[in-house]
Formats: C-alpha cells, sequence, structure tokens
C-alpha cells in the first residue's frame, strides 16, 4: 500500500467512524429516552391500566420511539433511502392491512379499552347480549365467562362499539318487588310491616332509602312497590331472600296474597235438574248461581 492509497483510505476510515459513532449515540440517546418516557407513563397509568397490559402498552412504545429514530436519524447516516423501505413498507403494509384489518381494529380498541377502563377483570358485565365475568382482557379480545359458565370470546372492537352494561360499576344497586295483597287487606299496614323488615336488614341502605308505596290496583289485588337499596356486593344475595321473608311476615299478621278471581253474573235464573238415587227420576229445582 503506496502513501496515495493510505491517504484516501483515511477520509473514508474517518467518515466510517464518524457515522459508527452517531448511530451509536442516537441509539443511545433513543433508548434513553424511550426509557424515561415509559417510565414517566408507567407511573401515570399505573392505577388506570391492567398491570399486564401496561406492561405491553409500554414495550409498543419504547420499541416504536427505537424504530422511529432508526427511521429517520439513522438511515439517513448511513445513506439508506428510507423512501424506498417506506414505499416496500407500505405496499406491504396496505396488503397485509386489508388481510388483518379487524386484527388491526381489535388491537387499536383494546388500547381504548385500557385506557378508558369502562370494565376490568372480575366484573359483572353485559357485552353484546353475553351476560356473566370479566375474566380477561387482552389487547385482540375480552373474555366472558357467563352465569351458567361457558366461555364467551369478544373482540375488542365490538366491546369498544358496543354499549357495555357494567352491574358493579357503582358501590349500590336497586331492585324491586310488587307484593299484591287482597283489597280486603289493610294497605298502610303492610306498608308499615315491609318497613320494620327492612329498617332491621342491616344491608338495606338507608342513603338512598327504600320505596314502599302502592303502585297500581290490579284486577284481583292491590300491588305494593318495594324498591331496595343494597350494595353491590350483598344484591343478589339480598334480593334472593328478602322477598320470601315480606310474604312470611305478612302472612303472619293476616296479609294474603290473593288468588286470581272472577265474578260470574248470569242475566236470568238458571233452571238445575237433580236425580233422586231412590226413584231414579229427576227433581226440578229452581235457583240462581
Amino acid at each position: 500500500m503506496n502513501v496515495t492509497d493510505i491517504m484516501v483510505w483515511i477520509p473514508a476510515l474517518s467518515d466510517t467512524i464518524l457515522k459508527g459513532a452517531g448511530v451509536i449515540f442516537i441509539l443511545i440517546a433513543s433508548v434513553v429516552v424511550g426509557k424515561g418516557l415509559t417510565i414517566y407513563l408507567r407511573r401515570y397509568f399505573k392505577d388506570r391500566v391492567d398491570k399486564d397490559h401496561l406492561n405491553i402498552l409500554m414495550k409498543v412504545i419504547y420499541y416504536g420511539i427505537i424504530t422511529l429514530a432508526v427511521l429517520v436519524f439513522i438511515f439517513p447516516i448511513l445513506d439508506i433511502e428510507a423512501s424506498s423501505l417506506l414505499v416496500a413498507g407500505g405496499v406491504v403494509g396496505i396488503v397485509i392491512g386489508f388481510a388483518s384489518q379487524s386484527i388491526v381494529g381489535n388491537f387499536i380498541s383494546g388500547l381504548f379499552l385500557m385506557t378508558e377502563r369502562p370494565i376490568t377483570i372480575g366484573d359483572q358485565v353485559n357485552i353484546s347480549d353475553n351476560a356473566g365475568y370479566v375474566e380477561d382482557i387482552n389487547m385482540i379480545s375480552t373474555v366472558i365467562r357467563t352465569y351458567d359458565g361457558l366461555y364467551v370470546r369478544v373482540p375488542n372492537e365490538i366491546v369498544f362499539t358496543t354499549n357495555i352494561t357494567n352491574y358493579v360499576a357503582n358501590m349500590v344497586r336497586r331492585f324491586d318487588y310488587v307484593v299484591g295483597i287482597r283489597y280486603e287487606d289493610d294497605a298502610e299496614r303492610a306498608i308499615d310491616i315491609i318497613q320494620e323488615i327492612l329498617d332491621r336488614e342491616p344491608f338495606v341502605l338507608r342513603n338512598p332509602p327504600a320505596g314502599i308505596f302502592v303502585d297500581k290496583l290490579g284486577d284481583n289485588s292491590v300491588n305494593i312497590l318495594v324498591r331496595i337499596w343494597a350494595p353491590v356486593s350483598e344484591w343478589y344475595e339480598l334480593k334472593t331472600r328478602m322477598l320470601w321473608i315480606i310474604k312470611k311476615a305478612l302472612g303472619e299478621n293476616g296479609i294474603e296474597i290473593p288468588f286470581p278471581q272472577r265474578t260470574v253474573w248470569f242475566a236470568s235464573e238458571l233452571q238445575t235438574k237433580r236425580i233422586s238415587p231412590a226413584e231414579n227420576e229427576p227433581i226440578e229445582n229452581e235457583g240462581t248461581n
């Protein structure tokens, strides 16, 4: 190698060293920025997003920053035409997008669900006519265990765009009874008896207060509407036993639930015949029934 070759090679080596140093610096800077941003976001979303989902979200942000740094800063330093790669990637992305647009939609919806948090694992919900417990919330789908033990996987896009009924989002919940009594019974006395039962029950809330009032005069009964508020954790157990307690207490006080009755009126008297057992002959009787 002569002096001329060395003089040509030294600038090229220096340029390569500078480019390598620049690439290393940019990679280190992008890692530092990515780590710092994910630490900040992890603290911000710690109480808002489930831990497993938060880890996935932080990885997406972290590697996204590094990828962006490579495309925007490192490719120009290495004289790599990012535009050609972007065009090729765009074509591939379009093909993949058409093939997996539902997956992408479910993924994005999963991110929104983790941020908004209308439901959490363990909630009792009704989503797209699937009522039960939320077993898991993945990036693509949400798993519901129905009340009769069925496993239902609902895509997150459906979860995010449909109406969600969360039965345990509020601390208290109400249930109603319709208690029918006879017309001859004292409705005010029945209301007092029901109120005494509710006053003795520790899980019946005082605020909001229960509502007990005559709601309807039916064909066969006076219907008393009973509205009870309870803690959401005790709602179902309280609902399943209170109605029978009310029924027993009313019966012990002589207030009964009536059977359906009909009064039939005849336009004229009826002629009836009775057969005499001895003579086996009809005996005519007149009577009104």
